[in-house]
């Protein structure tokens, strides 16, 4: 599988569109041949399907996708065709229900370890306010107690990764899906020419 990627052209695609071509001999290179499901609702090839994400990552945000399918073989029937545009559709959308279902679960996790870390504070300040009790007047009494206190707030590191930091590539990444699982899917023979339906 040869993959290139073009910039749009005049070929009926949106205004601005952004282009990924792959060249393949036959459309069934692009979807997994050890996926036992029928071929239309085969899952993508994972070379074809990391192209394809690495290459619309590096395209504008703001424009639409499009994928196309050349194909240097026999042409391929209208099933094939409609397997692949339906396969690439289902396959993207699937991915980012997956993955916003992975960041309800990173949310769920931040809120549990957010109140761990926070009755966690609560407890180290109380034990260290009855340990500078204990040792009234004495210096080590206070090292103790900010000891306690230093290491509590430590305990929230965690949720804050989550919150401030974590959760934002993981939508980026739905995002992008869902920006794939819309692209418009052509598929031309590789003696068309270049930007032209077939």
């Amino acid at each position: 599988m040869d993959v290139t990627q073009r910039g749009a052209q005049d070929d009926g695609l949106p205004p601005g569109c952004e282009r990924i071509e792959v060249r393949v001999a036959e459309i069934r290179q692009l979807f997994n041949s050890m996926d036992p499901s029928p071929f239309r609702e085969r899952d993508l090839d994972p070379k074809a399907e990391a192209f394809i994400v690495d290459w619309a990552r590096e395209l504008r945000r703001d424009a639409p996708l499009a994928l196309v399918a050349r194909v240097s073989r026999d042409a391929p029937s209208a099933e094939e065709i409609g397997a692949l545009r339906e396969g690439v559709r289902e396959y993207f959308a699937h991915s980012a229900d997956v993955t916003r279902t992975r960041l309800r679960q990173l949310f769920r996790t931040g809120r549990l370890a957010l109140l761990i870390g926070l009755a966690f504070v609560a407890c180290a300040n109380l034990i260290g306010d009855l340990i500078a009790n204990m040792v009234a007047g004495s210096h080590y009494g206070r090292f103790v107690h900010e000891s306690i206190v230093i290491g509590a707030w430590v305990a929230l590191w965690r949720p804050l990764e989550i919150f401030l930091y974590e959760w934002w590539p993981i939508l980026g990444e739905a995002r992008l899906y869902d920006r794939l699982s819309a692209m418009q899917v052509q598929v031309v023979g590789a003696d068309a020419p270049e930007g032209l339906r077939p």
